[in-house]
């Protein structure tokens, strides 16, 4: 399986779930990055403790405060990393961070919720690449690397399937409307990040990780944390700007219908489970 071989790579949502099982596959790497930013709401509290563990015997993983849903904190967590890197650039942003409301029916969800999930489901990610796309377009510019790719520089948004309009209908049995509607703008995001940021030499792709057992999936879910994960890096060191803008699967990274509307040259099929939720986390 080849490796994910950016030297610099930052995480939102990083102490448990997803954003935390990245972390620990990062680490151990053959190559692992030279610096990863893992971040969360609050690096210094009981929910980060398996975090600060990892970070007391890894060097090359740094602890940042950041809440997604906050701009002020994403530019304070910036100007940290930025030190950081002492001059060099970010490879790879994941915007893994997420909230989700499973209760949330068209008859109950209200306006409040709707807000709350969109401003770090989708607003998050939003203020994220534009505060850190100054290191990221630097990471570009200094790779020697030709075309889009993961080693160079990019954003990957965790999203999911159940964005995707068009595969609505397979899992609606359970609508958890303000999770759905943020996600799908989300990937509507990632398709615009992709048209924009492209010329300066970064990738954009959201990844749809499966249904995973976790604190925002479900214990009856179909893939646990360690696979979905293996399966998420395994497609990063394929990416390229074939698959700019599109959805893909966490499994050999097969395109979705959802920001895209086609599959690439070479790519087809998608995630066809019935009830396929993502499991990113904020905390």
């Amino acid at each position: 399986m080849a490796a994910v071989r950016a030297r610099t790579v930052l995480l939102t949502g990083a102490n448990r779930g997803i954003g935390l099982e990245l972390v620990k596959q990062l680490l151990r790497a053959p190559r692992p990055p030279a610096w990863i930013f893992a971040t969360c709401r609050d690096p210094e509290g009981p929910r980060a403790q398996e975090l600060r563990d990892l970070a007391s015997k890894h060097p090359n993983l740094v602890l940042v405060k950041l809440d997604v849903a906050n701009p002020s904190a994403v530019t304070a967590a910036a100007k940290v990393v930025e030190g950081k890197l002492n001059g060099a650039g970010l490879n790879l942003l994941i915007n893994n961070a997420g909230i989700y409301t499973p209760t949330a029916s068209l008859e109950t969800v209200d306006a409040e919720d709707m807000i709350r999930t969109y401003k770090t489901n989708a607003v998050g990610p939003m203020i994220m690449a534009q505060v850190f796309l100054p290191l990221l377009k630097k990471a570009a510019r200094d790779s020697t690397e030709k075309g889009l790719s993961c080693s160079k520089a990019a954003i990957i948004n965790i999203s999911t399937i159940l964005g995707s309009i068009e595969k609505t209908p397979e899992s609606f049995f359970h609508p958890v409307i303000s999770y759905r509607c943020s996600k799908a703008a989300l990937n509507m995001l990632t398709k615009c990040q992709a048209l924009t940021y492209g010329e300066a030499g970064i990738l954009c792709v959201a990844l749809h990780p499966g249904w995973v057992k976790t604190d925002m999936g479900s214990q009856e879910a179909d893939l646990t944390v360690d696979t979905s994960v293996r399966g998420l890096l395994s497609v990063l060191p394929i990416l390229s700007e074939k698959h700019s803008g599109a959805l893909l699967n966490w499994e050999a990274g097969q395109v979705l219908p959802g920001a895209s509307s086609g599959s690439p040259p070479g790519l087809l099929g998608g995630h066809h489970g019935g009830s396929s939720f993502t499991s990113c986390a904020q905390i």
